[in-house]
């Protein structure tokens, strides 16, 4: 019995049948959906949501600059020889000679806390003033990011689509073919027919059936595609939810206004100006001078025998103070530093009207486009039309006997062109539309 159960298991393995636990997950999404998931478990985003919390720590360690540094400091001396020092010999009587004296004890211990507090830095001041903006440039980098796989998950959502509808017409035509090729094969039997007709139908009809097989085999690569940019396991199900709607393509979708500050990468320089201010103002500050102050208390004990807790008196030290540190000169390295952050605002300028020229460039561009992929892809329509009455028209005189084989493949010809042209400029409209709304920042 036992093996019995063996071998029925490596048989459904065999025949790709599901056992309990072995169910591939489903996944049947929107392109919204596909976006979200994104966002949630690309490796790309992950990393970038973490630069946001490695700049807030980073924030954390100039905040710490402006508060009191506070160290305690122990420690314990066994001195194995004593420290000798020089005297005059005019103490003990000697005069022109040095008399060797060893003062302190042999063991010696010391305990005793530092207190700093930075009063005013400049650069420090500054680094206060500019931590928001730093998370705020991080946050948009993580912004830019998302838009990017956004625009990429979009088309190749789309792509798949677009591609399925191919392949259904595919499925149209190989149907259309298949009972060509039937009739076809009854006007050979009944003398009306060549057996070349006959061939010329199946040679026709393999060739979809082998075009069919490339653009299945195309969506394959394009899911896998797509769950490899979402960052979803090979292993799992992602079924397309959404459907193409021209109407959608077309509404609203040519509005004239647009808005520099809408786009992802203008608000990255925005905030990158913002922050190469701060820079050139930090090291003008530079130049003022430090304040800060500061405060020690200490207790220390001295002893000849290893009893630093026992009998005996521990010894106070205290103090308090302020240090100015004046800057006065540095080989002309701070000044360096100011023309060097001052050169790189100029370039974070001249980016942001660079950014605008090709903003401009790019809202005109895939509005052409938009505009010319629409009326292609109508046009495309009307020949399919067309096409379709044609081939309709042309295989009934052929079955009636009044035309031939030749007008039939020609027709059907005409169809698949006019289909692939559709498709064509269908996927092309898809593009320009989503190139148009990431160029206008509403994507």
């Amino acid at each position: 019995m036992k093996k019995n159960r063996i071998n029925s298991i490596a048989l459904a393995c065999l025949l790709g049948l599901s056992v309990p636990g072995s169910a591939q997950q489903k996944n049947e999404f929107s392109v919204k959906q596909c976006v979200d998931y994104a966002e949630k478990n690309s490796i790309t985003v992950k990393n970038s949501l973490l630069d946001i919390e490695i700049q807030k720590q980073f924030n954390r360690q100039v905040t710490a600059a402006a508060f009191p540094q506070v160290n305690a400091s122990i420690s314990a001396n066994d001195y194995l020889e004593i420290p000798t020092s020089l005297l005059p010999g005019e103490i003990v009587n000697r005069p022109g000679t040095k008399v060797p004296v060893q003062f302190g004890t042999k063991y010696n211990a010391a305990a005793g806390v530092d207190v700093t507090q930075l009063l005013f830095d400049g650069q420090v001041f500054v680094g206060l003033m500019a931590r928001k903006a730093i998370v705020e440039y991080q946050t948009r980098i993580s912004e830019v990011t998302k838009e990017q796989i956004k625009a990429n998950i979009y088309k190749i959502y789309y792509q798949l689509v677009v591609g399925k509808k191919q392949l259904a017409s595919l499925d149209a035509n190989i149907e259309r073919f298949e009972k060509l090729l039937s009739d076809t094969r009854e006007i050979f039997k009944n003398g009306f027919a060549e057996r070349l007709d006959v061939d010329k139908v199946t040679v026709q009809l393999n060739n979809i059936k082998t075009e069919k097989i490339k653009i299945e085999n195309a969506l394959s690569a394009g899911n896998a595609g797509l769950k490899f940019l979402m960052n979803m396991p090979q292993k799992e199900e992602l079924l397309l939810t959404d459907t193409l709607n021209e109407a959608e393509l077309k509404s609203n979708i040519l509005d004239e206004n647009y808005n520099y500050k809408d786009r992802k990468e203008f608000q990255l320089l925005t905030v990158a100006e913002k922050l190469g201010g701060y820079n050139v103002r930090r090291y003008k500050l530079s130049k003022i001078p430090t304040l800060a102050a500061f405060a020690s208390y200490g207790k220390n004990a001295q002893r000849t025998s290893f009893d630093l807790f026992g009998k005996g008196d521990w010894f106070t030290t205290s103090l308090v103070g302020l240090k100015i540190s004046i800057p006065i000169f540095d080989g002309n390295n701070r000044n360096a530093h100011i023309k060097q952050a001052s050169y790189e605002l100029q370039k974070t300028k001249n980016n942001i009207s660079q950014l605008k020229e090709n903003i401009d460039y790019d809202v005109e561009h895939s509005r052409i486009n938009m505009k010319s992929a629409l009326l292609t892809m109508d046009n495309q329509k009307k020949n399919i039309e067309l096409a379709e009455k044609v081939y309709n028209t042309t295989k009934k005189k052929y079955e009636q006997g009044l035309g031939s084989n030749q007008e039939i493949y020609f027709s059907q010809a005409e169809l698949k062109v006019a289909q692939t042209n559709y498709y064509n400029s269908l996927y092309d409209a898809i593009n320009a539309r989503i190139d148009y709304l990431k160029a206008t920042g509403k994507l």
